[in-house]
């Protein structure tokens, strides 16, 4: 989730960035099915033959044979972009629950995004005692916006077991973290002073991962400097 810059739309400090495309709609698509993917080879241990509508029924009913004897399983995505994500992955998995965190409070630079920052609604409506949760984000940077949503997720009850999920991971670790899925790795693809935005339909124009350099946006898309 690109953590540093939040709010509505608005305008651009000093000059234009610099952007070139990473991944378009296509792309991205592809990237959120491999994702899906992983998902399911790696949490419910079934390899091959793609995530098509047939396998993700199939999917579903090995989850219940595997996780469902505790609390069965749920992707939760990240508000905001990591929902949209998720939300993706869950119509072609189909989880037991799907669910949204707003972590907003649970930010340890809540201080920093203003002072009436916006904050969203968790959407949770099932307990997460003994369940298993993929955890699904936009931007894995620094990490500690995983910490804050493991954090939520802890205050609502005990999971059995979380994977996390990423669209992208853009590198530059603060905390020891790592994601269980990425779907696109530039943790060395990057120069200094660019970073990574990502666009998501509907909150987005389009769908695509952008890399930017030089100013980073005041307003609109979020960047992601220091997540």
């Amino acid at each position: 989730m690109r953590r540093d810059v939040r709010g509505n739309v608005g305008g651009v400090s000093g000059k234009m960035s610099a952007m070139r495309v990473v991944a378009d709609e296509k792309r991205v698509a592809e990237l959120i099915g491999e994702l899906a993917e992983r998902v399911r080879a790696d949490v419910f241990g079934v390899r091959g033959g793609g995530v098509g509508p047939d396998v993700a029924g199939n999917v579903g009913e090995d989850a219940r044979g595997k996780v469902g004897e505790v609390g069965g399983w749920a992707i939760v995505g990240v508000r905001d972009r990591g929902d949209e994500i998720a939300r993706r992955m869950a119509a072609v998995l189909k989880p037991d629950h799907f669910g949204i965190l707003d972590i907003t409070l649970y930010r340890d630079d809540l201080s920093e995004i203003g002072p009436q920052p916006v904050v969203g609604t968790t959407e949770i409506d099932f307990g997460v005692d003994g369940m298993t949760i993929v955890l699904v984000d936009d931007v894995l940077m620094s990490g500690r916006s995983v910490r804050a949503a493991l954090q939520s997720l802890l205050d609502l009850g005990r999971p059995k077991r979380v994977w996390l999920s990423v669209l992208v991971d853009r590198g530059g670790r603060e905390l020891p973290i790592a994601a269980d899925h990425v779907g696109l790795d530039l943790s060395n693809d990057l120069q200094a002073g660019e970073w990574v935005e990502v666009q998501i339909k509907p909150m987005d124009g389009c769908d695509a991962v952008v890399v930017r350099s030089g100013a980073a946006r005041e307003g609109g898309v979020k960047a992601e400097a220091r997540e």
